[in-house]
């Protein structure tokens, strides 16, 4: 059963999941994962039927961010500024930072895989973090070594 979350995510997520043929993991730890038509652009798939793209209405703030964030974040910023939700998915540092500077929860795609993992959805993280290391994802050492800690690894 999802947890009774709704998020908002970036492309990176979608893009990363979908390199680790992953990407069921959000319907399985959320109530309602929703996006942007901007970020299913970028994504470059078709998105699963259970993703809900919504489109920002407030183009001055969407506008502001594009000043400073690539178009995708900026909208999932934006859209997150609009809408009632518990988390936004980010892992650019920058978009990040812009969206805590908005008093926003984010959490990054390894919080999503580490979940996860802690739900029980996963039984091992390593093998998933081991497949992202292959891609374009930068991660330290470290960083992987502390998630595999708190996932009991």
């Amino acid at each position: 059963m999802p947890e009774a979350k709704i998020i908002i995510t970036d492309a990176s997520c979608f893009i990363i999941l979908q390199k680790l043929n992953a990407i069921h993991l959000l319907q399985n730890l959320f109530t309602s994962v929703i996006t942007t038509p901007q970020i299913a652009t970028e994504f470059g798939y078709p998105l699963p039927v259970w993703v809900k793209i919504m489109t920002v209405t407030n183009e001055v703030t969407f506008e502001s961010l594009k000043l400073h964030l690539d178009v995708g974040e900026a909208s999932a910023i934006a859209l997150a500024n609009e809408i009632n939700h518990d988390y936004l998915i980010l892992d650019d540092l920058k978009a990040r930072y812009f969206a805590e500077q908005k008093g926003l929860k984010v959490k990054g795609t390894l919080g999503v895989l580490l979940t996860a993992k802690i739900k029980g959805i996963i039984p091992f993280l390593l093998p998933y973090l081991d497949a992202l290391q292959q891609t374009n994802f930068r991660i330290s050492k470290n960083l992987v070594q502390q998630i595999l800690n708190d996932a009991g690894e």
